[in-house]
C-alpha cells in the first residue's frame, strides 16, 4: 500500500509532516509523496522523518492552476530540487492564500457571521491557515453540519463567501515542475466540472504540452468515473496515478493510502512514475 497525494500541516492538513510519516509506518504504506498545497515548506521534515525506515518517500506539491469554470490541480511528484524559481513561485501563491483567507473572513462578517483570524488560528494549530479551517469555523458557529457542505454552499467556486487566488498559468507550473526534475500529474480531472467530451479535447491538449500523467483515482469520484478517466488516460499514453488527498482530521472521511471506493492504493502506482517497487530507500 502507498499514497500519492497526501497534505501536512505545512498546507491545510492536521498533522505534522513527520506525524504523516509516522502514520504512514504505522499502516503499513510502503511509500508517500507529500503534495501539500502550493508549498514545499513540509517536505524537509516528511523527509528526515522518513529516513532509515521502510517507507520511501516522494517529494511533490499541488499547485493550483490557472482554469475556468472549475478547479484545476496540479501535481508535481518526484522532485528533484524544490528551491529556486519554483520555490519562488510557490512562496508567491502562499501570499495570496493569506491574503484570500482574510477577504473570506471579511465576507462572513458582512454576512453577519463572527469571524476572526485569531479563531481562525485557534482552528489550524501549528498548520497554514486555508479554507478547510474556515469551513470548519462555519460548523462551529452552526451555520452548516458539515465541512463539506460549508464548501457546497459558501466556500466552493462561484459560492457567496469564495474568494479567488492567485494561480499559476499551466505552461509556467509546468516549466517549474520539469525544471525542477518532476512529474507533472493533472490532479481529479472531475474538479474541472467540464463534460467528458470536453474533457477528453482538454486531455489531448495535456499531452501535446507535456503532462505526464493523470491522477484517476480519486476518492471524491465514482469508481466507475475512475475506471473511465483510467481509460481514457491510457488512450493517450499518460501515466496513471491513484491518491487519496489525505488531510487528517481535516476531512477524515479519506483515509491514508486508499482512494476511490476505499480501494487500497497498490505499489504498481510506483511503477507508473518510474520508480521500482523493489526500492526502499528515498
Amino acid at each position: 500500500m502507498i499514497d500519492l497525494h497526501t497534505h501536512s500541516s505545512a498546507s491545510d492538513g492536521s498533522l505534522r509532516p513527520s506525524a504523516l510519516v509516522s502514520l504512514a509506518l504505522e499502516r503499513g504504506l510502503t511509500a508517500l509523496a507529500l503534495t501539500d498545497h502550493d508549498t514545499v515548506a513540509g517536505l524537509a521534515e516528511a523527509e528526515e522523518a522518513a529516513a532509515g525506515t521502510s517507507l520511501r518517500f516522494i517529494r511533490g506539491v499541488e499547485i493550483a492552476i490557472a482554469f475556468e469554470p472549475g478547479e484545476f490541480h496540479l501535481l508535481a511528484l518526484r522532485l528533484e530540487r524544490v528551491d529556486g524559481e519554483l520555490g519562488e513561485a510557490l512562496g508567491r501563491l502562499g501570499l495570496s492564500r493569506a491574503e484570500r483567507n482574510a477577504r473570506i473572513l471579511e465576507n462572513l462578517r458582512a454576512a453577519g457571521i463572527p469571524a476572526t483570524m485569531e479563531e481562525l488560528k485557534a482552528l489550524s494549530g501549528e498548520g497554514s491557515l486555508g479554507r478547510p479551517h474556515i469551513a470548519g469555523l462555519l460548523v462551529d458557529r452552526k451555520v452548516v453540519k458539515t465541512k463539506q457542505e460549508a464548501f457546497d454552499k459558501y466556500l466552493g467556486k462561484g459560492r457567496p463567501f469564495y474568494e479567488a487566488k492567485d494561480c499559476l498559468e499551466l505552461s509556467e507550473a509546468l516549466r517549474l515542475v520539469k525544471e525542477a526534475g518532476g512529474l507533472a500529474i493533472a490532479a481529479h480531472p472531475l474538479s474541472l466540472f467540464v463534460s467528458w467530451g470536453r474533457l477528453a479535447n482538454i486531455m489531448d491538449e495535456w499531452k501535446e504540452i507535456g503532462i505526464d500523467g493523470i491522477e484517476a483515482y480519486h476518492p471524491t469520484a465514482k469508481i466507475s468515473h475512475c475506471r473511465r478517466l483510467e481509460r481514457m488516460a491510457r488512450e493517450r499514453g499518460f501515466r496513471v496515478t491513484a491518491g487519496s488527498d489525505y488531510h487528517g482530521s481535516i476531512r477524515p472521511e479519506r483515509k491514508l493510502g486508499r482512494t476511490a471506493g476505499n480501494l487500497v492504493i497498490g505499489d504498481e502506482y510506483l511503477d507508473e512514475i518510474g520508480i521500482g517497487r523493489a526500492q526502499s530507500s528515498a
